[in-house]
């Protein structure tokens, strides 16, 4: 029992790398985009923004299109499935052709996501949810990084296009090493297609309006420090931008830990301190120091995925039998916000550079905190013995 135990938390890990493997690639190399295709670097930060719409669209489906089918199957032929639209956007002959690969990259990415929490949902109870969440969190925090640094170094010694291919490599890899390691799960829950009213209960609603701030101030806070820090004194290329991203491993050792000491704990004090973490980095980041940036980045960013790891348990353990459901309309509002954040950003970029974009990003910050703690019932996860 022990074994399949281990064996199903580490593909849940590697299923978090699926899903966040090609969401972000383009992030550090928006710049060559604009290059190789004479665009702005605002026209080629679109090749993020259709991405996150793509899932956006597409995730409250996802529940009705894949839940007659076994869900390991599911998750194992989405992340495969990716490998293709990546090989495809390798050989674009224009930015548009980058745009409509990158959309449907984002229209598989929620079935990996979806399926995943609702697996979650399905296979444990009680306090162990938040612990295996917080898990498959961290596998988020290694794909995205492992993205965008693939790409960045990749771009900057050998081409965005080999970049790309070599993405595509990874996602057939961790896609076969999904169904080779992720237990058959015994169905439950809501009926394939079916909508509860519980899905739009006020606690639930509050996780969506975290969901959306918490993306919306993570690409914000990324892209525009990108740009930020690929102009004077700085002047970093492709490859220090990716290798930047360095800085979401620090929450790769954190989440899994805060997931264990949080486990009989109210999940809006997890986001309390995910929110503190966020504000004080972000602040951090205006400082002139190249290091002081970096370190506002690692606290910022690790202060996200502490808050993605609270709502995506706080959405396990309140949404009962409509979780699929739940979990696609949080995907919805994530993503948005995501698609938000790249382009709102742009406005006040051009006006007051960096400096007015961190604002933006601690008000989003603090708007998290506040609706979490207006709108989540303090719930403290039941003790049930894990399977």
């Amino acid at each position: 029992m022990k074994p399949r135990l281990h064996c199903a938390r580490l593909a849940l890990f590697l299923c978090g790398c699926a899903a966040f493997l090609n969401l972000y690639a383009t992030q550090s190399i928006l710049a060559t985009f604009a290059a190789q295709f004479h665009i702005s670097a605002k026209e080629a930060g679109w090749s993020i923004t259709v991405t996150t719409l793509a899932v956006a669209i597409t995730a409250p489906f996802v529940s009705r299109l894949t839940g007659r089918f076994e869900q390991r199957t599911v998750i194992a032929v989405a992340a495969l499935l990716l490998a293709a639209p990546a090989l495809m956007t390798a050989y674009a002959g224009s930015f548009a052709e980058v745009l409509v690969w990158r959309f449907v990259q984002g229209m598989v990415i929620p079935v990996v996501f979806a399926t995943s929490v609702a697996y979650i949902g399905d296979r444990w109870r009680g306090a162990t949810v938040t612990e295996v969440t917080s898990l498959y969190v961290a596998g988020t925090v290694l794909g995205g990084f492992a993205g965008r640094f693939v790409t960045g170094v990749m771009t900057q010694y050998v081409g965005w296009r080999e970049a790309f291919e070599l993405l595509a490599v990874l996602s057939l890899m961790v896609g076969g090493f999904i169904q080779f390691l992720l237990p058959a799960n015994r169905q439950r829950g809501e009926r394939p297609g079916t909508v509860s009213s519980g899905v739009f209960s006020r606690p639930l609603l509050a996780a969506y309006g975290v969901g959306f701030c918490v993306l919306f101030s993570q690409v914000a806070a990324f892209t525009y420090a990108g740009l930020h820090l690929g102009l004077p004194p700085f002047n970093l290329g492709p490859a220090a931008l990716g290798t930047l991203y360095m800085v979401f491993l620090l929450a790769l050792i954190v989440i899994p830990i805060a997931g264990r000491l949080s486990k009989a704990r109210p999940h809006a004090e997890l986001l309390a301190v995910a929110a503190a973490l966020g504000v004080g980095g972000s602040a951090l980041t205006l400082a002139p120091s190249l290091w002081c940036i970096v370190v506002g980045l690692a606290l910022s960013s690790t202060g996200v995925f502490l808050a993605q790891a609270a709502a995506n348990a706080f959405i396990s353990a309140t949404a009962g039998e409509s979780k699929s459901g739940a979990v696609g309309v949080y995907l919805t509002c994530y993503y948005l916000g995501g698609s938000c954040g790249a382009i709102v950003p742009a406005l006040i970029w051009e006006r007051w550079g960096w400096a007015g974009c961190v604002a933006l990003i601690i008000g989003f910050q603090l708007l998290t905190l506040l609706i979490a703690l207006t709108g989540w019932k303090p719930l403290k996860p039941e003790r049930v013995p894990t399977p």
